[in-house]
């Protein structure tokens, strides 16, 4: 049984015989190794495009921008997962990476897909942004779903990167029309959610990077991209100055166990084992 109607797999990335290795039609050794940096180089895999100025200057921030945020969930399961297996840091990197999703590192796949989606409804509608940002938004919230990108549990003011993000892409001459739309969303959620919710770099990322036609398909990639080079990072660290099974700790004095238990059982002290 197959799945769609290609019965001979292709694909357009990568060839190479005895002597050559090509990569969407130049040369790996001749034309690239030494001649272009990997941000630029994941856009020419991506796309078969060569970045230009504004596509190298808005990639490379946002990767730089979304790579590190400290013990967050991903890099504490990633270190929990190498103290158990110092020999694995390629399962460590695969438990911190396997929770992008909605809340983590997903967010900014979802706000592009929201900032497009604004975009066709305002091209709709006759140009009316605004219009077009509050209706999406009364959307998300008459079905009880958060809006990507916006509010932060630290930063309740914006996200300090944000403005770093607008600020690069304006001076590299990235196109700002999803930066606009970004705002518009920002500026339509206190009277459709009755409080204030600030853009974050979440929505920040997709906003400059589909200004310079990154693909929306592929936002989930940067920062899964930008956060492994975080995590082995910390999983180098790791080996150096173990942390995984202190936070193992930590996690075990905090819980509490709420199911039963037989006659007799001695109750352990709070966090006791």
């Amino acid at each position: 049984m197959k799945i769609g109607k290609a019965t001979v797999p292709r694909s357009a990335i990568c060839t190479s015989n005895e002597h050559q290795i090509v990569v969407r039609g130049l040369d790996l050794c001749q034309d690239l190794i030494g001649r272009i940096g990997f941000g630029d180089y994941f856009y020419f895999l991506l796309t078969g495009k060569r970045a230009d100025s504004a596509t190298s200057a808005v990639l490379n921030a946002t990767l730089v921008a979304i790579a590190e945020h400290g013990m967050v969930p991903s890099v504490q399961a990633a270190r929990m997962t190498l103290a158990a297996a110092p020999d694995a840091m390629q399962g460590a990197v695969a438990a911190g990476i396997l929770g992008s999703g909605s809340v983590i590192l997903g967010a900014s796949e979802s706000a592009g897909r929201l900032f497009v989606q604004i975009e066709q409804a305002t091209q709709a509608n006759g140009g009316d942004l605004p219009a077009a940002a509050q209706a999406a938004v009364a959307q998300l919230r008459a079905q009880r779903l958060p809006i990507p990108g916006y509010g932060h549990p630290e930063h309740k003011s914006r996200d300090p990167r944000v403005e770093r993000l607008f600020q690069v892409s304006r001076e590299a001459g990235g196109g700002q029309r999803f930066v606009a739309i970004a705002e518009a969303v920002e500026a339509a959620i206190p009277a459709v959610m009755q409080r204030e919710l600030k853009l974050n770099v979440s929505a920040a990322i997709p906003a400059v990077l589909l200004g310079v036609g990154f693909p929306v398909a592929a936002l989930k990639g940067v920062p899964m991209l930008a956060r492994t080079a975080s995590l082995i990072a910390h999983l180098n660290e790791e080996l150096e100055q173990p942390a995984g099974f202190a936070l193992s700790y930590q996690a075990s004095q905090g819980s509490e166990y709420t199911g039963e238990v037989p006659a007799g059982f001695d109750e352990p002290a709070a966090g006791g084992r």
